[in-house]
């Protein structure tokens, strides 16, 4: 047997490896696309985020005007995509005839990528769950052309999971994973639990790019109506001015286009931990104070003594 022969062989008995190993060298000289946004300055393209706030604050207004801005190549709350790109937006309970009212209001031109929607009322079965192997491949049909899902809410499209349980968060993890190697990103909007920090288990936060957390003002009243302030508790590849919170209002007028108001906060979240700590308060102390989850805190302590703001 020839050694051409030997050598064909060999290639049908030893499987292929599973894992692509790259050397570190070659690595670096690999020409990568460069990574673009589908939100600036916060949503990265095969970008994973979350937005999460306690109900009724506005987190489907949020992720609406997020939709709308990307497929129309809008601004919003000085967000600015760099261009139309498509969005599927997956509803888990709002009433059809409800969205459709908000969809009329906020969609009054013309769209430039595709919008779609799937909503429960319009489903003759139950909704995917994206924590089931099943629910993820009712997906891919609908998926040519996006190049943002929206998850809104992890609660009700995510049903399998046990909030509390960190394993039980993978196979969603899994997805969103696959769906950022297919150069897709993913918005999951979540709810607060009482103490004001995301519901379940932190673990959904280690492979996401940002967090953005929704807090309602101190001196909120109910006639206010929708307003809350925007606070980025992770910002992965944007900081300074572009990672500052500020204050977002809703200014709803009949049968016009909804517009909003923003204003700077005096203080961002960062310095208040930088003053508290300064203060001798330990990190326990400035979680309670905050209202921000203890890994929070200490993520913002860390980058406050690599700025030297901490001795």
């Amino acid at each position: 047997m020839s050694l051409r022969h030997v050598s064909e062989l060999l290639e049908k008995v030893v499987p292929k490896p599973a894992l692509q190993v790259s050397d570190v060298k070659e690595f670096i000289q690999m020409k990568l696309p460069v990574r673009e946004t589908i939100l600036s300055p916060w949503l990265p393209a095969q970008g994973l985020a979350m937005i999460y706030a306690p109900r009724g604050v506005g987190k489907t207004h949020i992720a609406l005007g997020i939709a709308y801005a990307v497929t129309s190549n809008t601004s919003f709350l000085g967000w600015q995509p760099p261009k139309a790109q498509g969005v599927l937006y997956l509803d888990g309970e709002m009433p059809a005839t409800l969205m459709q009212e908000r969809l009329s209001v906020l969609v009054k031109r013309e769209l430039l990528a595709p919008f779609k929607l799937i909503t429960p009322d319009l489903q003759q079965n139950a909704m995917p769950d994206l924590a089931t192997h099943e629910g993820q491949v009712m997906l891919a049909p609908f998926l040519k052309d996006i190049h943002l899902i929206i998850v809104d809410n992890i609660s009700t499209l995510c049903r399998s999971t046990k909030e509390n349980e960190a394993d039980s968060w993978f196979p969603v993890q899994e997805w969103a994973l696959k769906m950022r190697a297919s150069g897709k990103s993913v918005l999951f909007i979540h709810h607060a639990g009482k103490g004001g920090h995301q519901r379940g288990t932190s673990k959904r936060e280690d492979i996401l790019d940002t967090v953005i957390a929704l807090k309602r003002p101190e001196n909120y009243k109910p006639k206010d109506g929708a307003v809350f302030e925007i606070h980025f508790e992770k910002a992965r590849g944007f900081l300074g001015a572009d990672a500052q919170p500020f204050e977002a209002q809703l200014i709803a007028k009949l049968n016009e286009p909804p517009q909003w108001v923003t204003r700077p906060l005096p203080d961002s979240t960062y310095d208040q931990i930088i003053h508290l700590a300064n203060q001798g308060c330990s990190q326990k102390e400035i979680a309670s104070q905050t209202h921000l989850h203890k890994s929070n805190v200490s993520r913002h302590i860390k980058r406050a003594y690599e700025n030297s703001k901490l001795i």
